[in-house]
Parts: C-alpha cells; structure tokens; sequence
C-alpha cells in the first residue's frame, strides 16, 4: 500500500476511534443532564488528547518537538471546538435539532477539518513543505 494510501486509512481509522471517544463521552453528560455546550467542550479535552496520541504515534509517526507539536494541537483542534459549538449552537438552539443528531451532523465539517491542519500544519516534517 502506498504511504499516501496508509496514511489515509490509519487516519480515517484512528479518527474513528477518536470520534467514537467523542461521541461517549457527549452521550454520557447528555444523559446526566449536562447542557450540550459543557457536554461538547468535555468530550472535545478527552477526544483531542486521545486524537494527539495516536496520530502523532500511528498516523503521522511524528519525531517532531514534542512540546511545540502538542499546543499546536491543542491551538489548531481549539479552533474547530469553537466552529464546532456555533454548529450546535445554530442547529440546537436555534434550529431545534436533537442535540446528538445535531453533534453527528456537525462532525463531517470537524473531521475534515481536523485531517487538513494534522496532515498540512501539525504533524508535518519540520523544514519540509508539503505543497
């Protein structure tokens, strides 16, 4: 398989895991009567730690400063938090959606999302421009 290839299927893989991470521990606050936006903000800390783990070790196999890399994570993923909880807030509040069907809904523009700033700005070998 090419590296490209395996690339991809680790990521989509491993981002399966990370969303099914996600998508239990929303449930869970869910269902203990958090509100949807601390529910979000909760899973996103477990979802985003377990994500920098096994992208930096599986998917990416980064040997970059291990640091720098990490708030860089943290810095990029925060902002899909952020484009994220509009989302929700648009399709919960606004629009009267269910909030887990509101939280698959949103996960397609989060996932993508994700993959582009890990592939292109994140886990990047450093001094090396990937066009």
């Amino acid at each position: 398989m090419k590296d490209d290839t395996k690339e991809i299927v680790s990521y989509v893989f491993v981002g399966g895991m990370t969303t099914l991470v996600n998508y239990v521990v929303y449930f869970i606050l869910l269902k203990i009567h958090s509100h949807w936006l601390i529910a979000n903000s909760i899973s996103w800390v477990f979802a985003v730690l377990f994500a920098y783990y096994t992208n930096k070790r599986y998917v990416f196999k980064s040997t970059n400063n291990i640091k720098k890399e990490f708030i860089s994570f943290i810095l990029l993923r925060f902002m899909t938090l952020l484009i994220e909880n509009i989302c929700l807030y648009l399709l919960i509040d606004l629009l009267n959606l269910q909030p887990m069907i509101s939280k698959v809904c949103v996960s397609f523009i989060t996932i993508l999302s994700n993959y582009i700033l890990c592939k292109f700005k994140i886990f990047k070998e450093e001094g090396v421009c990937h066009g």
